[in-house]
């Protein structure tokens, strides 16, 4: 009875152990402290790159006077039986080439690329008014194309279109359904392509350093990859072997049969 006794007290002690020390693994920012505080320091707005896609709108007190400056707005019939109808609208947008440049209604080629929506904003608008063509423009341009992708140990793997250009990772794991219970949350992986060249950042979400990693803020088609903790690399070991045993128990029984049969 006294060795039963002691045997439940060490599985019970082991199991506690192994649950805090699974507890320590979960949660997010775990040496931010109670009170925490920080300057961002971070150029989070986006630089505009070849492939993009901008949406630029010139508004003025004269509607008519600015229509040749906007594209229109495509609208896309996706009515089907019973639906009464129906359609979206689309606002066509300016594709940056592989010079940094677009072709802008009466300026011309504007080298757009290395600027950030409010210069190339402005610069349009001061060369709409240099030029005579409006007066009091208000030009506003977004991103049409921003996208990221998130792929590895979360509960909604995919590709994300997103409205805003200012996109943390955390957002973007927020967008894809946070990391399941097997994802490492030290070994988040930012897959990044900029000026030619190809870059992975290891980011330790556990950690709040990582509010001041160049990788915090996502740019156009970053891809995080989050990587499975070695519980579930041994589950599928398991079940590959599983898989193994049954293939193999399968076949013993078919030469077992074919032997049986051609005997």
């Amino acid at each position: 009875m006294k060795r039963l006794k002691t045997e439940i007290f060490l599985y019970l002690t082991v199991y506690l152990l192994a649950g805090c020390t699974a507890s320590k693994k979960i949660p997010y920012f775990q040496d931010s402290g109670e009170h925490f505080n920080q300057k961002i320091e971070q150029d989070y707005e986006l630089k505009i790159r070849p492939d993009d896609l901008l949406s630029i709108m010139v508004n003025s007190k004269d509607a008519e006077l600015v229509q040749m400056f906007n594209l229109p707005i495509v609208r896309y019939d996706f009515a089907g039986p019973g639906t009464g109808g129906g359609g979206a609208g689309n606002v066509l947008g300016y594709t940056v080439n592989q010079s940094g440049d677009i072709d802008f209604p009466q300026l011309g080629t504007l080298t757009v690329q290395g600027k950030t929506r409010s210069e190339l904003a402005t610069y349009i608008k001061e060369q709409l008014i240099a030029g005579g063509y409006v007066k009091d423009p208000v030009v506003t341009v977004q991103f049409l194309n921003f996208r990221v992708s998130v792929l590895g140990e979360v509960n909604r793997p995919g590709s994300f279109n997103l409205k805003s250009d200012r996109v943390s990772i955390l957002d973007a794991i927020s967008e894809a359904g946070d990391l399941t219970i097997y994802g490492k949350r030290d070994n988040v992986r930012v897959i990044r392509e900029e000026n030619g060249e190809r870059s992975i950042a290891m980011l330790d979400l556990k950690s709040a350093a990582i509010f001041q990693s160049p990788y915090y803020y996502l740019r156009q088609n970053d891809i995080v990859y989050i990587e499975p903790n070695k519980v579930k690399a041994g589950q599928s070991e398991i079940n590959q072997n599983r898989s193994i045993g049954t293939l193999a128990a399968i076949t013993s029984v078919l030469i077992s049969l074919a032997v049986l049969i051609f005997k």
